[in-house]
């Protein structure tokens, strides 16, 4: 049975994850707060940043603009 959340991206109740997919306090926020189809979304944009900026995974700086990023995206419309 799905979890039925307010994702506060969409703004309308919606499916819940599943499972924590981040860490510490931002990964609570956003099992709480952030849908199936709002992480979707998410995770095609930070496909698309690390490609077109060529950040490194591996590299903590651009963990941090990766991790920026999706704060922006998905809390700050």
């Amino acid at each position: 049975m799905s979890r039925i959340i307010f994702c506060t991206f969409l703004q309308r109740k919606s499916e819940g994850l599943d499972m924590s997919v981040y860490h510490g306090e931002i990964g609570k926020r956003i099992y709480n707060e952030i849908s199936k189809k709002a992480w979707d979304k998410w995770i095609i944009k930070q496909t698309i940043l690390i490609n077109e900026k060529q950040l490194n995974l591996m590299n903590q700086d651009d963990i941090k603009k990766i991790e920026q990023a999706m704060i922006e995206f998905l809390f700050k419309k």
